[in-house]
């Protein structure tokens, strides 16, 4: 088994499509189409299932997909160690987060590592926490920012920080002026809007109600921060949010109150436990740990 079998591979599992993965590899179909085939013959399995427009994995192809991911990881950290030596960074470097991480932010820190290490190529990804640690999980990511959690098998977590969730609302509604922490069973009537449920501080939200047995009505959900904060504004719900939010301009105009409820959002770093990291994410984690002065 060939490492450019199993990149061949990846690249029509990610991409679906036998063209389309071709162009991202940079060859001629007919010599992917044969290299697949050729890692099929080895392995004495079929690991796609084709159609005239797309493919799909089977069994089989779904099994390999991970070990494959993990094997060319090793591979790349391996190749990044050795020019490491010399002096130079070099190599791909794929980070996810949330938004609003608070504890650190993303990009600039990633601004910084890359003139720092011009000569890796840096990919970032934005999406809920869920999705990142499962991205972590399969190598798609080589670490993520994430919050509100707990990560899956085969994901380490490093804590960086907690803040308390508040209860974010307009100034003219009742609870504006509470005057000290409102219990979650006084909000059990409130119209909610939150962000999906793959987002940690949503996931945060969800535990602190089912915890204290409240059932509460979420009627929007969106998938980014400033809209959540925009239909809080114009009164179509209040939200649960971590204190970060609370102090972005877009919320200036709204009451932040606080929760009886110990309701916590832990910020971390996620990477794989099952795999060594590369060079350059190792030299990531080092910023992170040990942030520049």
């Amino acid at each position: 088994m060939e490492l450019r079998h199993l990149e061949h591979f990846v690249a029509v599992a990610e991409e679906q499509h036998f063209t389309r993965a071709a162009e991202v590899l940079g060859i001629a179909q007919s010599g992917l189409s044969a290299s697949v085939r050729a890692l099929e013959r080895e392995l004495g399995a079929d690991l796609f299932v084709r159609t005239t427009r797309r493919v799909r994995l089977t069994e089989a192809g779904r099994a390999l997909l991970t070990e494959a991911r993990r094997t060319l990881a090793c591979a790349t950290a391996a190749r990044e160690a050795v020019k490491a030596v010399g002096g130079l960074l070099t190599g791909t470097l794929r980070v996810g987060t949330e938004q609003c991480m608070a504890a650190i932010e993303p990009v600039a820190l990633l601004a910084d590592f890359r003139t720092r290490h011009p000569g890796v190529e840096v990919h970032l990804v934005q999406a809920g926490s869920a999705r990142l640690l499962e991205s972590v999980r399969s190598g798609e990511l080589d670490l993520a920012f994430v919050a509100g959690v707990a990560p899956p098998q085969g994901v380490r977590l490093e804590p960086l920080t907690e803040e308390p969730m508040l209860l974010l609302c307009r100034p003219d509604h009742p609870l504006a002026g509470a005057g000290g922490a409102v219990a979650l069973e006084r909000l059990a009537g409130e119209v909610f809007v939150d962000l999906h449920p793959d987002w940690g501080s949503r996931r945060a939200a969800d535990a602190a109600f089912s915890a204290a047995g409240v059932r509460r009505q979420v009627a929007m959900q969106v998938s980014d921060v400033f809209t959540l904060l925009d239909l809080v504004t114009r009164g179509l719900g209040v939200a649960v949010v971590p204190r970060p939010v609370t102090a972005k301009p877009q919320a200036a105009t709204l009451r932040a109150v606080p929760l009886a409820a110990a309701a916590a959002w832990r910020v971390g770093v996620a990477t794989s436990a099952a795999r060594r990291p590369g060079a350059a994410a190792q030299a990531l984690a080092a910023m992170i740990q040990h942030p520049p002065c």
